[in-house]
């Protein structure tokens, strides 16, 4: 059983890396017509992998399975290179969904570049795979410049001049991050002697009670400025806006389905939940950011006028809710912060695949230059776009409610209850550029001007269809996954 377990975990690794080689074996002029084809088997290869894993958690009451590709676990101290438990599985689920999704908005959609963009996808999911299985820090850190080094690629895939600005910027603020990621890594590794989660734990651990020594006080602020970087928290977004408008409509969905929190957030909650419990002095930064992430994204959602920068604030202040989570350092927090992670991925890419439809019919994205009621010429486009939304801003019962509701309890039972209410009225703003959206597309009656504008087919109707109606389900099914939780003493 063991060995199956084994192999399969391997899957996430060497998935990717046989598309890759499949991929370029033939004539590039063949391989374009069936590359987009091979990733997608891997997409959902990955997601059947991680929904077995899910049972196999369950049935057996592990926690966590660790795994090695190379070595004997047996016969060599701490072979387990990798692990898996319930978030890395969360994320390798949303990693596999949204590259789908991705993959299905990129059919059509790359003119000429689909070889380049399922290769640069696949290198994306080794990265991100490997990311959420390490068991130490500086194997996080490698597999974090590769996810970084991709993304900056895609962003630049067409080398436009907007696209070349957006994939700069990226670049730019990756590196300075690295930078600070690698200094915080080498204070770590001075005062702990190692870089793997359970030694630094255990360092930190000690020092609970005691004064904490200033390198690691160091580490604590280099750590928090990369991974804020990462995650593109306030006031270190800058360059996010820029590149998720700037890249093409499918590498939009990837960036805002899954890089973004993966590269940023899934590296903060893995440390707070696993790793730094002894450093009170980081929940309380990630509280602060988290907090004024929610607010500033929201707010500054309001006023934009183009479709994909809208997305990318309104990412931005949810991002912050999964920082409020996982900072609270209680279970109620870390099951909200994930099931919004997941949630997120949902509803943002569904969001995505909307502005790809509308700039794949419309020609644009900007709100300015859209006719108006296009609900009638686009129903499938706008009926996704006010669930995806109303998922956003947490209204029941669709999944975003569950997850944000949950966040919001953790705050409040954590005794930071100034913290919950404003993140509870935040929804507001949510809500409010919504609404400023779907009145400026899709409400009112349709003008002259979008008298040639029907609605999308094929791939990227079956993207719209497939994650509308996970959203729905998993909000709907919810009271089910919390029995299921609650089985396997999550909760009491």
């Amino acid at each position: 059983m063991q060995n199956i377990l084994t192999m399969a975990t391997a899957l996430f690794i060497g998935g990717p890396l046989l598309a890759i080689l499949i991929n370029n074996l033939w004539p590039r002029g063949l391989a374009k017509n069936f590359c987009l084809w091979t990733d997608m088997a891997v997409a959902l290869l990955q997601i059947l992998t991680a929904l077995g894993y899910f049972w196999v958690l369950m049935a057996s009451g592990s926690r966590y399975i660790d795994f090695s590709v190379f070595w004997d676990m047996k016969a060599i101290t701490d072979a387990a290179r990798f692990s898996v438990d319930a978030i890395s599985l969360t994320v390798l689920l949303a990693t596999g969904l949204v590259a789908l999704v991705s993959l299905l908005a990129a059919r059509g959609n790359m003119r000429g570049k689909e070889l380049n963009f399922s290769n640069l996808l696949m290198v994306i999911m080794l990265g991100m795979n490997g990311l959420v299985m390490v068991k130490d820090l500086f194997s996080l850190y490698i597999f974090l410049e590769i996810t970084g080094v991709s993304s900056f690629v895609l962003i630049a895939l067409y080398r436009d001049k907007r696209g070349l600005e957006g994939a700069f910027k990226y670049l730019a603020m990756s590196a300075i991050a690295s930078v600070f990621l690698l200094g915080s890594l080498a204070f770590i590794f001075m005062e702990a002697g190692s870089l793997s989660f359970n030694a630094v734990s255990y360092t930190l651990k000690n020092w609970l009670n005691a004064a904490q020594p200033p390198l690691l006080l160091i580490a604590s602020l280099f750590f928090v400025a990369a991974f804020s970087i990462k995650a593109a928290l306030f006031p270190f977004h800058g360059w996010l806006p820029d590149a998720y408008q700037s890249a093409p409509a499918a590498v939009s969905v990837l960036l805002g389905g899954i890089v973004t929190k993966v590269a940023g957030l899934y590296a903060i909650i893995r440390v707070l939940s696993a790793v730094a419990l002894g450093m009170p002095n980081l929940r309380v930064a990630f509280t602060l950011l988290g907090l004024v992430s929610v607010l500033f994204g929201a707010l500054a959602a309001i006023g934009q006028k183009d479709m994909k920068r809208m997305l990318a604030y309104s990412s931005i202040s949810q991002m912050g809710y999964i920082v409020l989570g996982a900072a609270t350092g209680s279970v109620l927090g870390l099951v909200g912060a994930m099931l919004h992670f997941f949630n997120h991925a949902t509803f943002k890419s569904t969001l995505f695949v909307n502005a790809c439809a509308l700039e794949k019919q419309a020609g644009t994205t900007d709100l300015l230059e859209l006719p108006g009621g296009l609900q009638s010429r686009m129903p499938l486009t706008g009926i996704s776009s006010v669930l995806a939304f109303l998922s956003t801003a947490g209204i029941p019962p669709l999944a975003g409610f569950w997850s944000k509701i949950l966040i919001i309890l953790a705050v409040w039972q954590g005794g930071s209850r100034m913290v919950a209410a404003i993140a509870f009225f935040a929804s507001i703003f949510t809500a409010a550029y919504f609404l400023r959206l779907q009145r400026k597309v899709f409400f009112g009656q349709p003008d002259d001007s979008s008298s040639e504008i029907k609605e999308v087919t094929g791939s990227l109707a079956i993207a719209q269809w497939l994650l509308s109606v996970i959203t729905v389900g998993c909000g709907v099914l919810f009271p089910v996954l919390l029995l299921l939780m609650q089985a396997q003493g999550l909760f009491q």
